[in-house]
């Protein structure tokens, strides 16, 4: 088995965890954490901070994942974790169903009960969390995350870093700016710019970048 560590000490963490565990080919050796109140995440050693990594990496440990919901953190962590030398892995569970021609980036996480359709692109560092679905030709930005109970029909486009919230649907053919955020429960029925907040069903625009 491969090596591994985890960077974060959170709950996104434990079911990253036991995503590794369930595909039988890593041995979670530590996890990193810049804050914790426990020694050890399930039963994987909590081996102190980010400081940590470039020993790991000296002493043979060669791929990491970085197990953090937030979308910005993520990606600076994932830059960081890379430019030390590990190699990004992919935490997918055994009870997801991706299609032979879907394309999955490095870093992912997809978790049981998700489906990605046919010809879908899931970019780098990305989340598609439990129960989630992505249905064919759509395009998944970067450090996207599909919250739990997320629906996508065909053709939709995320923006990089974009967070699209728990039980939201967005119908065909829509577009998602980079940076925004969608809402729980939300129903996106036109294509949104880039770091808005939008709500509601139908979706509406709430919060708008500053001028």
């Amino acid at each position: 088995m491969q090596q591994v560590v985890v960077v974060g000490g959170g709950g996104h963490a434990k079911v990253i965890i036991e995503l590794l565990e369930e595909s039988g080919n890593f041995d979670i050796v530590a996890c990193t954490a810049s804050r914790s109140d426990t020694p050890a995440v399930l039963d994987v050693p909590i081996v102190g901070d980010d400081s940590q990594l470039p020993g790991m990496f000296a002493a043979g440990v060669r791929n990491a994942f970085v197990a953090i919901g937030n979308n910005r953190l993520r990606r600076s962590l994932t830059h960081h974790v890379v430019s030390l030398g590990f190699n990004l892995i992919n935490a997918v569970s055994r009870r997801a169903v991706i299609s032979r021609r879907a394309e999955v980036g490095n870093g992912v996480a997809i978790m049981a009960g998700a489906v990605i359709n046919s010809c879908t692109r899931i970019g780098t560092g990305g989340i598609v969390n439990t129960g989630a679905t992505v249905d064919h030709d759509c395009n998944i930005g970067d450090w996207v995350h599909i919250a739990p109970g997320a629906n996508l029909a065909g053709c939709v486009s995320i923006g990089e870093g974009a967070f699209l919230g728990i039980g939201s649907r967005i119908i065909p053919g829509i577009s998602i700016g980079e940076w925004s955020t969608v809402g729980a429960g939300a129903v996106v029925i036109r294509s949104l710019p880039s770091a808005v907040t939008a709500v509601g069903v139908p979706a509406r625009i709430t919060t708008r970048p500053k001028i």
